[in-house]
């Protein structure tokens, strides 16, 4: 029996490590064009159970018309879009990790700084017209220069 204890990582990070060695060697092999980067995304997409793939779908479209410069991919098996093949932003889901709730995330490539602090992961719960709006605005801003 293997536990966080024992190896340091739960099973379930253990598979994204993996799935990550995965697309990096996918990406090394043949440098994966936008549209091989969002059928990978998608197909990830799919995989997911209600209500999250409805979550993650709706993100994948908030976020390729808010910031057409990102590219789709899968990152550590989650959705991810980036920008000069640097994540900008990603997708995580709660049943994958078993927490709580799903992650919208933003790296140190998103042009998020704000003074001293500022948030990088949001929790999701749910996608109404306010989270959407903000959601445009920070992969707006996440984008600029």
């Amino acid at each position: 029996m293997s536990s966080k204890k024992d190896t340091g990582f739960t099973a379930e990070e253990r598979a994204a490590m993996k799935e990550r060695a995965k697309e990096l060697k996918a990406e090394t092999r043949a440098k994966k064009s936008k549209a091989d980067g969002e059928n990978d995304l998608l197909a990830k997409i799919a995989e997911m159970s209600e209500p999250e793939r409805v979550m993650a779908t709706r993100l994948h479209e908030i976020i390729k018309a808010s910031a057409p410069i990102l590219s789709p991919k899968t990152w550590y098996g989650m959705p991810a879009y980036a920008k000069d093949d640097k994540v900008v932003c990603f997708f995580q889901s709660a049943e994958k990790f078993k927490s709580r709730y799903s992650t919208l995330g933003f790296s140190d490539a998103a042009n998020l700084d704000d003074g001293d602090m500022w948030p990088t992961a949001f929790a999701l719960k749910a996608l109404t017209a306010v989270e959407e709006a903000k959601i445009i605005k920070l992969v707006k801003q996440a984008v600029s220069e």
